[in-house]
């Protein structure tokens, strides 16, 4: 089951690449993609059912992910918000913590780590939408 994925990030090399990556490796499908805090917290809120993954920069052309991550700290459960920033720093993830954030990602050297947390989520969700399997008598 593919995670629909909606992708913050202002720097275009960056996230086309992200999203090759993801969806190749990954079992995300990309449903759209912001540059600023604005885009993002509208896109987010206003298609709150229409998401199940959303990657989030903390600094972006207007605004910044923070922002993105405080809209969002009400969503559905099973809906994930993660942080791919190359300000990883314990602080911030100190600070992405008390916004409810998953998880957070180094874009220098946790690349992998966040495909194996797609396919993990991935995995959650195929397992959730199975029915479940009746006992034989």
């Amino acid at each position: 089951m593919k995670l629909r994925t909606y992708i913050v990030e202002d720097n275009a090399t960056i996230r086309e690449n992200l999203i090759d990556a993801l969806e190749e490796l990954a079992c995300v499908e990309a449903v759209g993609a912001a540059a600023t805090e604005d885009e993002g917290k509208e896109w987010l809120t206003a298609h709150s059912t229409q998401w199940d993954l959303a990657i989030v920069d903390l600094f972006l052309r207007q605004g910044s992910g923070l922002g993105v991550l405080s809209a969002c700290r009400t969503r559905r459960p099973g809906q994930k918000m993660v942080v791919l920033s190359n300000y990883a720093t314990p602080d911030v993830r100190m600070r992405c913590a008390q916004l409810g954030v998953d998880a957070v990602f180094d874009k220098s050297n946790e690349i992998d780590a966040l495909v194996d947390y797609c396919l993990e989520q991935s995995g959650k969700a195929q397992a959730a939408a199975m029915p479940p399997r009746s006992e034989a008598p």
